[in-house]
């Protein structure tokens, strides 16, 4: 009697490696998708509200309003995070980015700026959802490898991103064929750009890595309260400096790059610069940002997360001192976005994968969720002082500010680095 052919059996670490690979596919549809979201408001947002309020200093509450609905929408998406998933983490912060952008079209149409920034607001969620799924690369990512799996997944919001600045007039002149009032249209279009980034997690971000990697480590437990969540954060830092040190650098390449960011577009159409020039640029600023996020990853992981953060600081000066004097040069005003791209991809990158590997994976998505509010809450802060700064001194002055601050974080961290081994890291 002859036995029946065996199956071939897969190995667990083959079953990781694959639902791995899945995880990082869907995250990166996503963030495609979503990224289209955030770009096409990013673009128009300053612009529109200095229409309607008629002030370039109201104009930079525009990027405060969304960056603090990244940092307000942070701790609730690493709750739910740390309670049911990455799923459910994500799926709220697309859902109030939705919301976000239904009620921009609505304070576009009856042109009232204050219910237009706080639409903006909620339409911050779609940058928490970006942020928190870079985490979600590194749930289930091999040893020595979070950056480059974490970079992945930031890469792939090169498409979404870049293309969308470029989309806004487009997506204007289709808006008013159907109806809409002028500005309203490219805020529709990003409501249907994070409609399908919701549908792509919800639908096929399964098994959720967070919870997998809990039942493999041991510590699959439900997850903290609001409150708990931030003690226990508190108390996860005041015992790792190395995750200290990843938080503050996140923050300051965060809040640099959000201040000259949030003002170029206003700078530029006062300059008498049109929106298609004005997208092309925040284009390559955001190409900056993302494309080489691989490299930055990969660098991270070879040479250290510490040394990527101080090139960081290093691209980041520069391009303060670019933007800073850069006049009424549009080129010399692209280079340093470019540049500005290119360090915050290195804060964020090797901030981010430093921040994961310095803690225990179930006091994760607290830690992570408290980085992406204090980064948040500094770049909101900084966006309300650039909008105060170009109204009364010119963008000028905002390059010397932002450089003053990148020079004494690097010296810092350099400094801190000196005085105590940083091995791997």
């Amino acid at each position: 009697m002859t036995s029946a052919p065996t199956q071939p059996t897969i190995s667990s670490s083959d079953r990781i490696r694959n639902v791995q690979r899945r995880t990082l596919a869907v995250l990166s549809a996503a963030q495609i998708v979503g990224g289209v979201g955030v770009a096409v408001g990013l673009a128009l947002s300053s612009v529109v509200v200095a229409d309607l309020s008629g002030s370039t200093v109201i104009s930079g509450f525009a990027g405060t309003a969304t960056v603090l609905g990244a940092a307000l929408l942070a701790l609730p998406t690493a709750k739910a995070s740390g309670s049911g998933g990455r799923r459910l983490g994500l799926s709220l912060a697309y859902v109030a980015a939705l919301a976000g952008c239904a009620i921009s079209v609505l304070a576009i149409s009856l042109r009232t700026w204050p219910l237009l920034l706080a639409g903006l607001v909620l339409v911050g969620g779609g940058s928490a959802g970006t942020l928190a799924a870079r985490y979600s690369a590194t749930d289930l990512a091999p040893k020595g490898r979070a950056a480059r799996h974490l970079s992945l997944v930031v890469w792939a919001s090169t498409i979404g991103s870049v293309a969308g600045p470029n989309l806004a007039k487009p997506a204007d002149q289709i808006g008013m064929r159907f109806g809409l009032v002028e500005n309203a249209g490219p805020f529709a279009f990003a409501a249907l750009a994070f409609a399908l980034a919701l549908v792509v997690i919800v639908g096929f971000l399964r098994p959720d890595p967070l919870l997998l990697a809990r039942d493999l480590d041991g510590t699959r437990e439900a997850g903290p309260g609001r409150g708990r969540t931030i003690r226990t954060a508190w108390e996860t830092l005041r015992a790792n400096p190395m995750a200290r040190r990843a938080l503050v650098m996140i923050a300051v390449s965060h809040t640099a790059m959000v201040s000259v960011m949030s003002m170029t577009p206003v700078k530029l159409h006062h300059d008498g610069a049109n929106l298609d020039v004005i997208g092309l640029v925040i284009s390559l600023h955001i190409a900056g940002m993302y494309v080489l996020s691989p490299v930055v990853g990969w660098l991270a992981d070879k040479a250290g997360k510490v040394p990527v953060l101080v090139l960081g600081t290093a691209l980041l000066l520069a391009a303060a001192a670019l933007a800073g004097t850069a006049g009424h040069r549009v080129g010399q005003v692209t280079a340093a976005l470019v540049l500005l791209g290119l360090g915050w991809s290195c804060g964020l990158v090797a901030g981010s994968a430093l921040v994961t590997e310095s803690v225990p994976v179930e006091r994760r998505p607290a830690v992570q969720g408290l980085s992406d509010l204090l980064m948040n809450i500094c770049g909101a802060t900084g966006t309300i002082v650039a909008g105060a700064i170009v109204g009364l001194l010119g963008y000028g002055v905002l390059g010397l500010v932002v450089g003053v601050m990148v020079a004494l974080a690097g010296l810092w961290l350099t400094a801190v680095r000196r005085r105590g081994p940083v091995a791997s890291t």
